[in-house]
């Protein structure tokens, strides 16, 4: 069941968004401007026209009568005390006046709305959104590599509710709510915007803002709002991958470095960029898998799992590959690296 998406922090909620020209202030100050002027016209044909009204007190329409009629009629039907006697002031009230009155009043809703009844109900859903999110996976950009990183993610059968995606660009906003996850508009390298997204609770973080600087400097904020949190970057220049890792990313990946590694292999064979990019996507017949070795195999070489291919394995921090002295004897803590059918997974 697709979950309402997160309020934006800016101040945009229709389906094409844009930042508004005018501040929240300035619209507010516009909005009582026009309705001042629509009562001062109101006012003006009622001053210019006050034979027309009968004060059934005294008999004398005064300026102050005036004023108070306008107002009372403007905001009520009135109390009856000043009432239109002639066609002309009649006809006033009834295409004039009539009109204004309503304008006003939408005017008036509106703001009402705008200010207040929106904006408290934003943080309320907002609110509400926050205290479900746990361990879920914060995407950071929505550009190429987000975007298919989301696809990727709920093809692997992660829910859709336990992804946000977080993008100042209205338009991946769109894309990204369109596919069901929690979007939130913001700047990722602020501690705000991690904040909202509940970055402490999350299982993982996917950073692909589409330049190294903003990455890295979102790689960096979020490590010291989650010490824990693994962090995959996408990293395009590969001077840059060192300054990733040194910031607190788990994983880097070079899109062009990945791509050469794919093409130089096809020199050497036509079936291992097939089967490379096998394993790597949803629909592909075998997979990687990452896992920490079972009770049952601690004392046993990597070779002697029975769930997959062992290919590699990390103690301490360090890979070891399957032909290493390491992976003839696993130990309690090491993590498995294997491949397994994808029906097995």
């Amino acid at each position: 069941m697709r979950r309402p998406r997160l309020p934006r922090l800016l101040p945009e909620d229709a389906a094409l968004r844009r930042r508004p020209a005018l501040s929240v202030w300035t619209s507010l100050g516009l909005r009582i401007i026009l309705a001042l002027a629509l009562i001062c016209i109101a006012l003006a044909v009622h001053w210019l026209d006050r034979a027309g009204l009968r004060d059934n007190v005294d008999g004398h329409i005064s300026l102050i009568d005036v004023m108070y009629f306008t107002m009372i009629t403007v905001t009520t039907v009135g109390y009856g005390d000043i009432v239109p006697v002639s066609d002309r002031a009649r006809l006033f009230d009834t295409f004039l006046l009539t009109p204004i009155r309503l304008f006003i009043w939408i005017i008036f809703l509106g703001t009402t709305y705008d200010f207040l009844i929106k904006h408290g109900w934003q943080r309320l859903r907002m609110r509400m959104i926050q205290s479900r999110l746990h361990d879920h996976v914060v995407v950071a950009g929505y550009g190429t590599s987000g975007s298919e990183a989301v696809r990727e993610l709920i093809a692997r059968k992660t829910q859709a509710e336990e992804i946000v995606v977080i993008d100042e660009r209205p338009a991946a906003l769109e894309a990204a709510e369109a596919c069901g996850v929690n979007i939130l508009g913001g700047d990722a390298t602020r501690n705000a915007t991690l904040e909202a997204v509940r970055i402490a609770n999350a299982r993982a973080l996917i950073v692909a803002a589409g330049r190294d600087d903003t990455s890295i400097l979102i790689v960096l904020t979020a490590r010291r709002l989650a010490p824990n949190i693994p962090i995959s970057v996408v990293i395009r220049a590969e001077d840059n991958e060192a300054l990733a890792r040194q910031a607190g990313a788990t994983t880097v990946i070079n899109p062009a470095s990945f791509a050469g590694l794919l093409l130089a292999g096809s020199t050497h064979g036509p079936h291992i960029a097939d089967y490379l990019a096998d394993l790597a996507a949803v629909e592909g017949r075998v997979a990687l898998h990452e896992r920490p070795v079972a009770a049952e195999e601690v004392g046993k070489p990597l070779s002697a799992i029975a769930t997959g291919l062992g290919v590699r394995l990390y103690r301490n921090g360090e890979a070891h590959g399957f032909r290493d002295e390491e992976a003839k004897r696993l130990e309690a803590g090491d993590l498995i690296v294997e491949i397994v059918p994808r029906r097995h997974r």
